[in-house]
């Protein structure tokens, strides 16, 4: 029945995707939608669940003889698309092509612990590390590439890549499709579908047009939000939603002479109406954020200071701080502030909310929104007072080194307000050296119980993930990263 399927032939899903990915060589990519592709197509040593936590995924085991060294041991019988096999040489080859600085991988600074790979045989590799680094179990979750035919193909290998993920790329055609096959020889179990097409649709209401028109049938993320309560009353479309890793925050400039007062970056976060914000703009798709981490995550920490609506209290420290009200009737503007924001749509509508309600205290907002490359150019180098950003996708708590350890300033790190507190320091480096979970979880702790109080950011909230699929389409799981590895289990059914 391809006809009342749109087109979509059998066991197919179509995944409607907002622009092209990068690249699908894993040791090049970044951005969301290749980590997607490259998810389906590669595996790593070990793979991370929802929590953050470690799974084995290539490494049937891994031990720890010292703080500093680790020794995987490979599982039986996997090939490659190729037909080759993976052995530990391969995974030697993955590891120190990222490390070469003529291969130029953004991923290069992850692994500058590693001290020296060796391949005692063919199914056992061992890593020793300059010194003890906790988050580097995690970073084994990058995509094993095979050494003979990555080498002879060099910079091309992004165009024909080749795995030992569930799925092998079939054919491309650049910046339109990407069509991908089941691997039937995957060591999961060969997918229930044949195959996966990720198709390149850059325009929001497209998007949602060919999904009711059944030419996609699956989009994660790439939907706008006033749609849903069209998709609700839509039969032939299923929704589904849970809380996603991103983290949204305003960011401030700790070397202007204004945001340095503790009072006023408390007054700012008294006078977020986050909860109108979650409601009326974004469709009750967010949950509120008391810091970067989701309460999904291992080393989440509640019970952190939390600044509840009350413009009642930001007037009182904007008094307290030394900025009356000028007329004394309260409706008069203390100062004003400039707000950065990126041209997105969603981003201009949450500032005009941001600046009623900062409005309301005494604190006058000018909104000013560029294209992005210019707004993240400004960021970067400290060109702002107040913005706001998300990050996405938020796993390993360590990413709070790269954001507030005060060696992080840029360029080496995402430091943007040069936030500095040598505490704050403190605990980081422990945490990143303590291989022991609990211990490190209590690091990690008092970190957020600082943050909430200090105040770098203040913290909005994390985006729900939101799919929107045909209602034929079944055994789809919504992973908190938004990534698509439960394809491998997705089937569509024939009526």
């Amino acid at each position: 029945s391809a006809c009342n399927s749109g087109g979509i032939p059998p066991d197919t899903v179509v995944i409607g995707i907002e622009s092209e990915p990068t690249s699908l060589d894993p040791r090049l990519a970044t951005d969301a939608n290749s980590s997607r592709i490259n998810g389906l197509i590669y595996s790593g040593l070990l793979r991370q669940d929802e929590k953050g936590l470690i799974q084995p995924d290539l490494a049937l085991n891994w031990e720890t003889p010292d703080p500093r060294t680790y020794l995987f041991h490979l599982r039986e019988g996997i090939r490659f698309h190729d037909g080759t096999a993976l052995t530990s040489s391969d995974v030697k080859y993955t590891f120190d092509s990222i490390l070469d600085p003529a291969v130029g991988s953004p991923h290069k600074s992850t692994y500058e612990q590693i001290e020296r790979i060796e391949t005692p045989d063919e199914k056992t590799i061992r890593f020793v590390l300059k010194e003890p680094f906790a988050p580097f179990l995690l970073s084994m979750a990058m995509g094993i590439v095979p050494a003979q035919n990555a080498s002879a193909k060099g910079v091309d290998f992004a165009k024909a890549p080749v795995g030992t993920g569930p799925f092998r790329l079939a054919k491309r055609d650049q910046g339109e499709s990407y069509d991908l096959s089941a691997n039937p020889d995957y060591f999961g179990g060969a997918p229930k579908l044949s195959r996966v097409i990720f198709r390149v649709v850059p325009d929001n209401t497209v998007r949602f047009l060919e999904l009711q028109k059944g030419t996609l049938n699956l989009v994660i993320n790439g939907i706008e939000l006033d749609y849903i309560p069209l998709i609700q009353k839509d039969p032939r479309l299923k929704l589904m939603t849970g809380p996603g890793l991103n983290y949204s925050y305003i960011g401030f400039n700790l070397t202007d002479p204004i945001l340095i007062k503790q009072k006023v970056r408390e007054a700012v976060a008294y006078a977020v109406d986050r909860k109108a914000i979650i409601r009326y703009l974004l469709k009750g798709m967010a949950r509120p954020a008391t810091g970067l981490l989701s309460p999904l995550n291992w080393a989440y920490s509640g019970g952190v200071k939390e600044y509840e609506y009350n413009p009642g209290i930001s007037r009182t420290l904007l008094d307290q701080a030394g900025f009356p009200d000028p007329d004394g009737d309260g409706t008069g503007m203390r100062f004003t502030l400039s707000y950065k924001t990126s041209q997105d749509e969603q981003g201009k509508r949450i500032a005009a909310a941001l600046q009623q309600q900062f409005k309301q205290v005494g604190i006058g907002l000018t909104i000013r929104s560029y294209e992005w490359g210019t707004f993240y150019g400004d960021i970067k180098s400290g060109n702002f007072q107040l913005y706001s950003l998300s990050w996405v996708g938020v796993t390993d708590p360590d990413i709070y080194d790269y954001i507030f350890h005060s060696k992080n300033f840029p360029p080496a790190g995402a430091n943007r307000g040069r936030y500095a507190n040598p505490e704050v320091n403190a605990l980081l480096e422990h945490a990143r050296r303590t291989l022991d979970l609990t211990r490190r979880k209590e690091y990690y702790r008092r970190v957020q119980e600082i943050l909430a109080r200090d105040l770098p950011y203040v913290s909005l909230w994390h985006y729900d993930n939101v799919a929107v699929m045909r209602k034929n389409v079944e055994g789809f799981v919504l992973d908190p990263r938004g990534d698509l590895y439960s394809l491998k289990d997705v089937w569509v059914d024939k009526n």
